[in-house]
């Protein structure tokens, strides 16, 4: 089989990795908080056993015993990015919602562990306690935050301090990470630290704005026009093995009308 069947399947294998991870952010343009993913690619080179030797020469124009070094280059996905950049805030004018400007996520606990988001539209349960849209209760100093009832005025300042009818009532926690790069998303529009990495927890850059949700940083057109670009490339790679399948055969049926 030829060497550009299987350059050819590496390159539509990535490209159908970067189409998924499109969709994914299509899907998700409306999600409040969300942070698209970005793919990078790089070349892998396949290397021959005589491309590793370094053949010694007497003379210049001595023949050499081996064959020039040969390199085959294959287009593999490196890594995907999540891009933290800052979405828009938009009015929602709610008490419990509340958006981060800046740097900085909101801390949830669940059964699995802490989790991380940016997605700052809470609740109040029948207890009284704060929670996010999958009912885990928002962290403030380390603990589960308990909102008086029967209150009139829900405040929440710029640092995270929450004020019930003018009193202050609790803090909401606004934490960072120092590498964002060792986060993976999970589902419900959480992060969590990477399994067997330690990540040390910072003080958060950014503030709290009440009434405020952050949309998603997907840009609709850009994602659009990336779907294009990565179709044409699949189909021109799918192009590529359906010739070199068809070069395959017919040297194989000319071989053999050879030997008859």
């Amino acid at each position: 089989m030829q060497n550009a069947m299987y350059t050819a399947l590496f390159g539509a294998l990535s490209n159908e990795h970067r189409l998924n991870s499109i969709s994914n952010n299509l899907a998700n343009v409306h999600t409040t908080g969300y942070k698209r993913d970005l793919l990078s690619f790089r070349d892998t080179f396949l290397m021959y056993a005589h491309d590793q030797i370094m053949e010694a020469q007497g003379y210049l124009r001595q023949p050499k015993l081996f064959p020039e070094p040969v390199h085959l280059a294959r287009a593999r996905l490196g890594y995907v990015k999540t891009d933290f950049e800052q979405g828009a805030l938009k009015v929602s004018d709610a008490p419990f919602d509340i958006a981060i400007a800046g740097d900085g996520f909101f801390k949830v606990r669940t059964p699995q562990g802490d989790f991380y988001t940016r997605n700052g539209h809470f609740l109040v349960t029948a207890e009284g306690m704060l929670v996010n849209e999958q009912g885990f209760p928002v962290l403030g100093g380390g603990g589960e935050i308990t909102v008086p009832a029967g209150i009139r005025n829900f405040t929440v300042a710029e640092n995270g301090a929450i004020y019930a009818d003018g009193d202050l009532a609790g803090q909401i926690d606004l934490v960072d990470v120092d590498r964002h790069l060792d986060l993976e998303k999970l589902g419900g529009n959480m992060y969590r630290v990477r399994p067997g990495i330690e990540v040390a927890e910072v003080e958060a850059s950014g503030y709290m704005v009440q009434g405020f949700l952050e949309v998603s940083n997907v840009n609709p057109v850009y994602e659009m026009v990336n779907m294009i670009e990565a179709q044409r490339q699949y189909e021109a790679y799918a192009k590529i093995m359906q010739t070199s399948e068809a070069i395959d055969k017919e040297t194989t049926n000319r071989v053999g009308r050879g030997r008859g």
